[in-house]
């Protein structure tokens, strides 16, 4: 994205320079490369909203910049987003109000001078509280997309503990929210403006992330995925290619999703592939085109029914068979039986049901620890690792430290944006030593990430003990890319161990 910021462009008042990014269009329309440009800013000499603050206090001079910005542009430049990630970069103390007046101030400003360009409404990662608190605030039809950067919900699918339903539930969750919010934007195109994973677990972790954001970020319907970076940058070790230009596996599995798929990928449907994994068919640049992996970093026996080709798409290697195992590593496949194609038609608008069952009903989710683990519609984002974990007590429980087993997420057709009261119910006890230990619930409410009200001191190790949580603003959007969290102090949470958790919708209960 050229460098369209306010500050940028207006170092002194009335003073406009235009060489930078003049230049930088100039380089991206000489290697055909589409872009938009960013609203964005507060120069140094508006000393009522310093830079990092929404302009605020200076509408004038903001409605002014977009004015000159998109005159400048115009012809060139004919997608403009609203800010970077707010409420990121935005003074302590502002709020979505804020965020909404700036937003139909440079809406209006825009469309005055080119009326065809496009308005952007932007939130962190996938915070549709946000985005509602934005909309309820004055914006309500001053934008024409939506803008999301959800790392933190890929990093989970990057981490194969199951949690690809609430990645698959971004678009959804959007349109539930502009249908309740403003119902004439309940369709507009939803971007994901950046989105990617770093080398932290290795270049074929990042690769395989970028696969399934891809394919399932074009199974839901995202218009356009920007992967952030192209090339390692000043946010660490995330780029297709390394610093010095060298490509890694990301940037094969790339091109190789481009050479099959497509720059524009057609959905056609899914099917199932054996229990709870599921395989995404596209209409590729040669026919059709299944992309599938095995979740839970587990795995399944994939038989087509007829010799397909496989595609390794961190290698671009190929092979021919009637059978394959699949792994939390991607696949693609060509080739495809009739049958199948059909099979995935049909299944399109079907529920997924990626953890077994259909919760859209259910009046509540659970989830049992130790030897016998049983997940009902809840999960933990230590997934099945809970099996194999420490256990006590006979094996009928887990220690409350194990690596996410604090952090739990819900099925997305149980409950997710719709505000229903719920009611927590968590089973617990002390170590063997009996140290002191407890903790506090923490949620996804109506304004954001938020505490349940009371402490809960876990009384002692004779027996089990149970901790109930009311809430009465749940929001679940996955934002963070959790619903719920049990936070204790210091390093408490190994003093305690988990038997189960319980998330009931009050209105259901008897």
């Amino acid at each position: 994205t050229p460098h369209t910021g306010w500050g940028a462009l207006e170092r002194q008042p009335g003073q406009w320079d235009w060489q930078e990014l003049d230049a930088q269009m100039a380089y991206l329309d000489s290697v055909k490369m589409g872009y938009g440009g960013i609203l964005i800013g507060s120069p140094e000499w508006n000393t009522a909203d310093p830079p990092g603050h929404l302009p605020v206090n200076h509408l004038k001079g903001w409605s002014h910049y977009v004015t000159e910005v998109v005159k400048h542009c115009q012809g060139r430049i004919r997608r403009w987003e609203i800010w970077n990630e707010p409420p990121n970069f935005t003074g302590k103390n502002q709020t979505p109000a804020d965020y909404a007046e700036i937003v139909v101030a440079a809406y209006d400003a825009a469309k005055d001078v080119d009326s065809g360009c496009l308005i952007g409404l932007a939130a962190k990662s996938a915070h549709l509280n946000y985005l509602e608190q934005v909309i309820q605030a004055g914006a309500k039809d001053h934008f024409d997309y939506i803008t999301l950067h959800p790392y933190e919900i890929l990093s989970t699918v990057a981490d194969n503990v199951g949690t690809e339903p609430m990645f698959m539930n971004i678009v959804p969750s959007v349109r539930k929210m502009l249908a309740a919010q403003n119902p004439a934007k309940a369709n507009v195109p939803v971007v994901f403006t950046e989105l990617g994973h770093d080398l932290g677990k290795g270049p074929e972790v990042q690769a395989q992330a970028l696969v399934k954001a891809y394919t399932m970020g074009a199974a839901q319907g995202v218009a356009c995925i920007q992967w952030f970076e192209g090339r390692d940058g000043d946010s660490g070790p995330m780029g297709l290619l390394d610093n010095k230009g060298q490509p890694r596996p990301a940037f094969t599995a790339m091109r190789e999703m481009i050479r099959h798929l497509g720059q524009q990928p057609v959905y056609l449907g899914w099917i199932p592939l054996g229990g709870i994994h599921r395989g995404f068919v596209f209409e590729g640049q040669a026919g059709p085109v299944l992309v599938a992996w095995a979740q839970n970093a587990g795995s399944c026996e994939f038989k087509p029914g007829a010799s397909v080709q496989s595609v390794d798409p961190l290698t671009g290697k190929s092979s021919n068979g009637p059978a394959f195992t699949l792994t939390g590593a991607p696949l693609l496949f060509t080739n495809l039986p009739r049958p199948l194609i059909t099979d995935a038609k049909a299944n399109r608008n079907r529920p997924m049901q990626w953890w077994g069952a259909d919760y859209s009903s259910a009046t509540s989710v659970s989830l049992t620890t130790g030897e016998n683990q049983k997940l009902d519609g809840l999960r933990s984002l230590s997934g099945d690792a809970l099996a194999k974990s420490v256990v006590a007590y006979g094996g009928s429980a887990r220690a409350g430290g194990v690596p996410g087993g604090n952090v739990f997420v819900v099925d997305p057709a149980f409950l997710s944006y719709t505000r229903e009261p719920l009611e927590i119910t968590v089973v617990c006890r002390r170590n063997e030593a009996n140290d002191n230990a407890g903790f506090k619930l923490i949620y996804e409410s109506t304004t954001g990430i938020k505490t349940a009200g009371h402490w809960f001191t876990i009384p002692d190790n004779k027996t089990w003990h149970t901790a109930t949580f009311r809430l009465e603003d749940p929001q679940f959007v996955n934002y963070w890319g959790y619903n719920l969290s049990l936070e204790s102090d210091g390093n408490t949470y190994n003093r305690y161990y988990l038997k189960s958790v319980e998330v009931r919708k009050v209105k259901d209960r008897r």
